[in-house]
């Protein structure tokens, strides 16, 4: 097997995929990359057995049709040194020998068989699919995967819902303290569905779209049935396990009425949090907000070193005196991830969550962010 291809595209495609490899693997082979020489394009496949990357490149002066297993850090390394150039690379069948030969040198590394490298199965043919913009899709997995749980005993919380209605789809992700719902009413599929995607392949998926955006304007062509999904795009595919059970019924813990209404500016409320959360308490970082007519004190205290903090704000709210607990990590999280220059808060009373939405919207999206209050304990 034979063939030529420029360096760099190689390394670059043999990077967006590696990234799914893991550091340690129960399977030998999945140290490696699968390469796959087929109707005169490169077929590269990256895997940790839950999670498959795979990626198609053209290539040049092909000989031959051969399936080979490279080890990635071996193979990276090399192709990282060598400047934008033709490679030409010959794999022996008989011993799967390696050589890739560049202008000023070549070099050799040993292959294996490709026979046990564990491929995804095929998705059911009744699958639910659908297609979205790439847009679409970044920015609802950029939205919602930071709110994503890492509690192994809560798996269904672990990873973002997509929750498919006929007439909108609605991203979801929760650890249980923090919850982000944005309802996209611009994407319609032709009957109900859901699955929840795992917090790794999300992570990779918005990774391979962030390029992929940047290269083309397209769409994702989404497959799914109980056990796995399928994301295509351009020349990538990411097929992956999902994570099974029954979602929590976010819509139960929204709020339906928070009489008390705040409107800040977000990146003056971000930047006291910021400040004041220095000297919050480490055990649990809480931040009391004490609301008064036009004015918010952000302030912190941690008895146990003698520190404390406070920082007074302008802001919109004409109720009476309101006073909330927040963990400051979670709340800066949620501001962090919003892009309006202000927020608006809804609240209850002290022992109900919060509510953090954008002014302003985006066309066809609604973006809410719910924070479960802290009891004040100082």
């Amino acid at each position: 097997m034979k063939f030529n291809v420029s360096s760099t595209a190689l390394y670059y495609r043999l990077q967006a995929i590696s990234r799914v490899i893991s550091s340690k693997n129960s399977i030998a082979i999945l140290d490696c990359f699968l390469l796959e020489l087929k109707e005169g394009k490169l077929h590269l496949t990256a895997s940790d057995s839950e999670t498959t990357l795979c990626t198609t490149l053209e290539v040049n002066d092909v000989e031959g049709d051969l399936r080979v297993a490279i080890p990635m850090k071996t193979l990276l390394d090399g192709l990282k040194e060598i400047s934008e150039q033709p490679l030409s690379m010959e794999i022996n069948p008989a011993n799967f020998e390696i050589t890739v030969s560049y202008l000023n040198g070549k070099y050799t590394l040993m292959g294996q068989q490709a026979e046990e490298y564990p491929l995804p199965k095929a998705i059911d043919s009744e699958a639910v699919s659908l297609n979205l913009p790439i847009g679409t899709l970044l920015e609802g997995v950029n939205t919602c995967a930071f709110a994503a749980g890492d509690d192994e005993l809560r798996k269904v919380m672990s990873g973002i819902y997509f929750d498919i209605e006929t007439e909108h789809l609605t991203l979801v992700a929760t650890d249980g303290h923090k919850l982000v719902r944005l309802k996209l009413n611009s994407i319609q599929a032709g009957e109900k569905a859901a699955f929840i995607l795992p917090k790794k392949p999300a992570g990779l998926l918005k990774a391979l779209l962030i390029k992929e955006e940047a290269e083309a304007e397209g769409s994702v062509s989404i497959s799914f049935d109980d056990k796995q999904a399928s994301f295509s795009f351009g020349t990538s595919r990411m097929v992956c396990r999902l994570i099974e059970g029954r979602f929590p019924n976010y819509n139960a813990v929204i709020p339906q009425n928070s009489p008390h209404t705040i409107l800040i500016d977000r990146l003056a409320f971000l930047g006291a949090l910021k400040r004041v959360a220095i000297f919050s308490s480490t055990s649990n970082s809480q931040v009391k907000l004490s609301f008064d007519t036009n004015n918010v004190t952000i302030s912190t205290k941690d008895i146990d070193f003698s520190t404390a903090a406070e920082e007074k704000l302008a802001c919109e709210y004409s109720g009476g005196k309101l006073e909330i607990g927040f963990k400051s990590a979670f709340l800066i999280d949620i501001l962090n991830n919003i892009a309006t220059d202000n927020v608006e808060i809804g609240l209850a009373d002290p022992s109900r969550a919060g509510i953090i939405v954008p002014t302003e919207q985006n066309e066809g999206e609604d973006l809410l962010t719910l924070l479960m209050p802290m009891m004040i304990n100082y």
